[in-house]
C-alpha cells in the first residue's frame, strides 16, 4: 500500500542512550493481526529498545481480565492493546493508568488525528490516557461470492436479499451464515442488527436513552425477528474463534459472516482479492459504524527507561509508515487525517466514505458499564444457543435489562 503524507510528517525517531525492554500485551493472535502487530513491533525495534511481545490468545474477552488483574495486582505490563471502554476507565479512575496528555501536545496529535472521537473515547476528565492505534468497525456483513455465483445466485446486496438466498444456499450443502461461538461475537452480531436493522436512532434510544418501553416496542421488534434469521442461517457449523470462522467463509462451506473489518485481513492473508469477496457496511442497510476501534494504553511505572520506552512506543504506532503498514495488514483504517491510502480496498474506501459522511454510531461498550453489557451478552448467547428461545420472550427479557441499564 503506497504512502502519502499531506503536510508536515513525524520526525524519526533518534536512538536513545540505553535499550529498555517493554513487555507490550495484546490479543492479535490470528493470522492478519500477528502480521500487523509485527509492524509495530518491528517499528519499535528500530528505535534500539527492546519490544517483549505479550500475545494473549482468545481474542478481548479472554484478554481483558487477564490484563486488568496484572495491572490492579502490582505486576504492570509496559504497554497493552486495549479496546475504548467502561472498563479502562475505570481502571484509569482509580489511578492505575498513565496520563499522555502532554506527550500528544508535544507531537500534534489533535491536528493529525481522525475523526476527532478517536482522541475523545481516550480522554478522561479532560486528560489523554491511550494512543488510538486504528479504527475498526463492526458492522459488515462479509460474503464470498463465488458461494453464489457457483450456485446460481447473485451476490446479496443487503440482508434482505442475503436471508432470501439462504434457502437455495441450504439445497447445496452450504450453511449461510456462519459466526464464532464465543460470546464477545454472538453480542457483536446481535449489536450489528440493532444498528444495521434498526438503525442508528433505534440503538441510541435503547442504549443511551435507555427507554424501556421503546426496547419493548414493534421497532425492536424487528431486531428480534432479525436475530432469529441470523440464528436459523447459523445452523451447521460449530466453531469458535472468528477467525475459523472466516475460514469457512473463505474455503466456500459458508456462504457470510457478520463481523468487523478485521476480516478483511485474514482474506487478504488467504490470498482472496477484492473480486473474490463482497462487503456491506451495515449489511447494505443502514451504512452507520462505530469508529471505537484499538488503543495502547500505558500503565504507570516509576522506572524512567520504561516510561522513555512509553513515549516511543506511542510515537511509532501514530506514525505515518506504521499506520499505512499496520492498517493494511488488519484490514482496518488509520486514525490520521493526513495520509492518503492511494492503494486502499474498496472495502477500505467505503469505510472511509462512511466516516467522512459523519455516519458513525458510539459503541455499545462506551454507552453503558460492563455490567450491562454483560447482561446483554447472556441474554443474546442463551437465545442463539436455544432455536425454541422465542423472539418476543428474548426481547422481553432485553426491555427489563435497557431497565436497570446503567
Amino acid at each position: 500500500m503506497k504512502l502519502t503524507v499531506l503536510g508536515a510528517t513525524l520526525a524519526g525517531l533518534c536512538q536513545p542512550a540505553y535499550s529498555a525492554s517493554l513487555e507490550v500485551t495484546h490479543w492479535w493472535t490470528s493470522g492478519a493481526e500477528a502480521a500487523a502487530i509485527k509492524v509495530i513491533a518491528d517499528a519499535f525495534s528500530k528505535s534500539g529498545h527492546t519490544w517483549v511481545d505479550g500475545a494473549i490468545a482468545g481474542a478481548g474477552g479472554v484478554a481483558r481480565p487477564l490484563i486488568t488483574s496484572r495491572i490492579t495486582g502490582g505486576d504492570p505490563m509496559g504497554a497493552t492493546q486495549f479496546t475504548h471502554s467502561a472498563a479502562m476507565g475505570e481502571l484509569i479512575e482509580a489511578g492505575f493508568m498513565r496520563d499522555v496528555t502532554e506527550l500528544a501536545e508535544a507531537n500534534g496529535w489533535k491536528d493529525k488525528i481522525f475523526p476527532p472521537s478517536m482522541l475523545k473515547s481516550c480522554t478522561f476528565d479532560g486528560r489523554l490516557y491511550c494512543v488510538p492505534s486504528n479504527i475498526h468497525s463492526q458492522q459488515w456483513l462479509w460474503l464470498n461470492n463465488s458461494v453464489f455465483t457457483k450456485n446460481g445466485l447473485a451476490v446479496p446486496q443487503n440482508w434482505e436479499e442475503f436471508v432470501a438466498a439462504a434457502p437455495e444456499l441450504r439445497k447445496h450443502g452450504i450453511t449461510p451464515l456462519v459466526q464464532g461461538r464465543q460470546a464477545w461475537q454472538l453480542q457483536l452480531t446481535f449489536n450489528v442488527l440493532m444498528v444495521s436493522i434498526g438503525g442508528p436512532d433505534l440503538f441510541l434510544r435503547v442504549y443511551q436513552d435507555r427507554d424501556e418501553d421503546f426496547a419493548a416496542g414493534p421497532e425492536v421488534a424487528r431486531v428480534f425477528t432479525a436475530a432469529a434469521e441470523a440464528r436459523a442461517m447459523m445452523e451447521g457449523i460449530n466453531v469458535q474463534e472468528w477467525n475459523m470462522a472466516a475460514r469457512t467463509v473463505i474455503d466456500g462451506s459458508a456462504a457470510g459472516q457478520i463481523m468487523g473489518d478485521w476480516v478483511q485481513g485474514e482474506f487478504t492473508q488467504a490470498g482472496m482479492t477484492e473480486q473474490d469477496y463482497t462487503c456491506l457496511p451495515g449489511l447494505g442497510e443502514h451504512q452507520y459504524i462505530t469508529a471505537a476501534g484499538d488503543a495502547f494504553y500505558f500503565p504507570k511505572v516509576t522506572n524512567p527507561e520504561i516510561i522513555a520506552a512509553q513515549d516511543v512506543l506511542a510515537n511509532v504506532i501514530v506514525s505515518p509508515e506504521v499506520q499505512v503498514a499496520f492498517t493494511a495488514a488488519k484490514g482496518a483504517l488509520p486514525v490520521r487525517g493526513d495520509i492518503e491510502l492511494t492503494d486502499a480496498t474498496a472495502c477500505m474506501k467505503k469505510g472511509m466514505e462512511i466516516l467522512q459522511k459523519g455516519h458513525v454510531i458510539e459503541s455499545v461498550n462506551t454507552l453503558v458499564s460492563p455490567d450491562t453489557v454483560a447482561r446483554v451478552t447472556d441474554l443474546v448467547v442463551e437465545f442463539f444457543a436455544d432455536p425454541n428461545f422465542d423472539p418476543a420472550r428474548a426481547q422481553a427479557e432485553f426491555a427489563a435489562i435497557i431497565a436497570t441499564a446503567d
